[in-house]
């Protein structure tokens, strides 16, 4: 196949059902549904409608999409419409962008406790955030933090790490005006690594203790509370990754680069370059390598790289982005109107009732331009009917 029309969902179609009977009673039902989902998106399968153009009248046919979180034909439009929603948060400041990566052996075990685990990464990060950032030695000011978890490598290996995006300064602690970070500078790294370190262990220690882990294969042993606390004791003694990069160029370029964080999934079809019986090759980017050599192709069997896809899958229910502090979903409104108004930014006008004139038709006529408008709909299975034949007036 070629590389403009691969997709994840046809590597799926084509070797999944196999792959799924030999790996029977070892994937989740969630990772099940994420392959159904794929390999049913934007085909007859789902239904969809048919769709005239009121320019040239040409018909069209469109299938409904699957809505998966995993699905990557299905993020962008999801995308977009977060995107629309958080554009109203942003504040005229200087945004930092901070990483916080698990330790190779904590991931180990995230694989199988994956809600406990990336829950603590979530949670545990933007503790350490609200910590230092409210520590007077540092700003002394309350911040906001938005997190967003990544649980791959570009090779999709698992490598679960939280985004953080951070308005650079924070509310007083009398909320009466705006602290401002230093200029270019955030918050020391080594300071949030060391904190980081030791909360979470910490946490991860009462997790165990109260029973809320499980182990299995190599690791079964650690489920002895004596083994677990001796297998934590290198962990405590390493270097944790904490980063934070410079601050974005404007309110705008954080946007732009939430737009491709986000609602990203493991690999996008772009990154695909082929299917053959050799398996797929994939574009990957190799960050020990500086320089244009860093970007390479990688070839893995069919089944592996299904695997690799399927580590991803995130529980039910588990959202991969939160709110925290001056963000928090409870008081995001009225702490942004307060902050705008410390900063003296004109408040936010209204949206004007109804739809814009020049709002976008939601389907649009890949031959003239006009909107589409739906005809006909069909549901899941259901054999499409010929359109309605238009009317041509005399």
């Amino acid at each position: 196949m070629g590389h403009a029309a691969l997709e994840v969902a046809d590597i799926f179609r084509l070797h999944g059902p196999a792959w799924r009977q030999a790996q029977r009673g070892h994937l989740s039902l969630d990772q099940l549904k994420v392959m159904s989902a794929i390999e049913q998106c934007r085909s007859a399968a789902l239904g969809g409608h048919v769709l005239r153009c009121d320019g040239c009248g040409a018909d069209q046919i469109a299938y409904n999409s699957c809505r998966n979180r995993h699905c990557p034909k299905c993020q962008a439009s999801a995308a977009q419409r977060w995107l629309e929603a958080r554009s109203a948060d942003l504040l005229p400041v200087e945004y930092y962008h901070v990483v916080f990566t698990l330790p190779a052996p904590i991931a180990e075990i995230a694989y199988a406790n994956k809600a406990v685990v990336y829950g603590l990464l979530f949670d545990i990060a933007a503790e350490t955030l609200l910590t230092i950032g409210g520590d007077p030695k540092h700003l002394g000011a309350r911040l906001g933090v938005t997190l967003v978890l990544h649980t791959w490598g570009s090779a999709l290996t698992h490598h679960p790490h939280v985004h953080g995006i951070v308005p650079g300064g924070g509310l007083a602690p009398d909320g009466e005006h705006w602290i401002a970070c230093r200029r270019g500078f955030f918050l020391p790294v080594r300071v949030l690594s060391r904190l980081f370190r030791r909360r979470f262990l910490e946490a991860l220690q009462q997790a165990h203790h109260d029973g809320r882990l499980q182990f299995f294969g190599e690791h079964a042993s650690l489920v002895d509370a004596a083994a677990f606390t001796r297998w934590l004791v290198p962990l405590r003694q390493c270097e944790w990754v904490v980063y934070a990069k410079r601050p974005f160029a404007g309110p705008e370029a954080v946007l732009a680069y939430l737009s491709r964080y986000t609602h990203r999934v493991a690999i996008s079809n772009s990154r695909l370059v082929s299917l053959d019986p050799r398996g797929v090759t994939f574009r990957w980017k190799d960050y020990r390598v500086k320089g244009r050599t860093r970007y390479k192709t990688m070839t893995l069997d069919a089944d592996e790289f299904m695997r690799r896809f399927l580590l991803h899958v995130l529980p039910g229910g588990f959202h991969r982005i939160r709110h925290y502090g001056l963000l928090a979903n409870c008081n995001r409104t009225a702490n942004l109107a307060l902050v705008r108004q410390l900063l003296q930014v004109p408040p936010q006008a209204p949206p004007p009732d109804g739809f814009p004139a020049d709002a976008r038709p939601a389907f649009v006529c890949p031959h003239c331009g006009h909107a589409m408008i739906v005809v006909q709909t069909f549901l899941r299975g259901e054999p499409i009917r010929a359109p309605p034949q238009q009317t041509v007036p005399p």
